[in-house]
């Protein structure tokens, strides 16, 4: 793989843009997560963003990797299971860098595949179980055959970005057989995945933050 660095300020940019995009997107999540789950995700990503700005009152983090721990302490702050599971996400994707460092697109991928494994681990789930890792695992799979083949950081995360959404609405059609979406069977056909959407906007939040000057992470597709 290519290896292509990343500007100083992705840290900050991948975090600030997240939080955005999550609490614009909190009401749509919680509402699919109402026709399809026990209907709490909207409230518990909220929840980690008051956490984060509670992580962040003291000054901001010097480096990516101070940048993306903050999120991790704020979701593993959270109850529930998307909690821990999405702190432990985010503490491996700190892990692409170390302290003072900014991380590459090979570094980035690998740090994703082995947030994908901690949640596999953890939430005893597989790709067609109809969870975050049904979008997780395409958006690695496009970031590295991207980069490898010589695509620059926005495109290559814009890949991911599509990969992941793609995959995030092809939950709709999926029967859930982990989480509390998987008590409800087929009736939750129709309706995508929650943590699929959620883990759809990280990745966007990276294609956006690859840029200097950042950029937007849509989300009116979640619905």
């Amino acid at each position: 793989m290519t290896d292509h660095a990343l500007h100083d300020d992705f840290g900050r940019l991948v975090v600030t843009t997240l939080r955005e995009s999550l609490e614009g997107a909190a009401p749509a999540l919680g509402d699919l997560d109402r026709r399809a789950g026990d209907g709490d995700f909207g409230d518990n990503v909220r929840v980690a963003m008051k956490n984060l700005g509670r992580e962040l009152e003291g000054g901001e983090p010097a480096d990516y990797r101070g940048w993306v721990t903050a999120m991790s302490r704020a979701w593993l702050g959270v109850g529930g299971t998307s909690g821990p599971l999405f702190g432990m996400f985010y503490r491996d994707l700190a892990r692409a860098a170390g302290d003072g460092e900014v991380p590459d697109l090979a570094a980035l991928a690998e740090a994703l595949a082995a947030g994908q494994a901690v949640v596999q681990k953890y939430g005893e789930a597989e790709v067609g179980d109809r969870t975050m890792v049904d979008a997780l695992a395409p958006a690695v799979t496009a970031l590295r055959e991207a980069a490898g083949s010589g695509a620059d950081a926005v495109h290559a995360l814009g890949a991911a970005e599509k990969a992941a959404i793609d995959a995030a609405k092809g939950t709709a059609e999926l029967t859930a057989r982990r989480g509390r979406a998987s008590y409800v069977g087929d009736s939750a056909k129709g309706v995508m995945d929650p943590g699929a959407c959620a883990m759809a906007l990280v990745v966007g939040a990276l294609r956006a933050a690859a840029g200097a000057d950042g950029g937007e992470v849509r989300a009116d597709w979640i619905g």
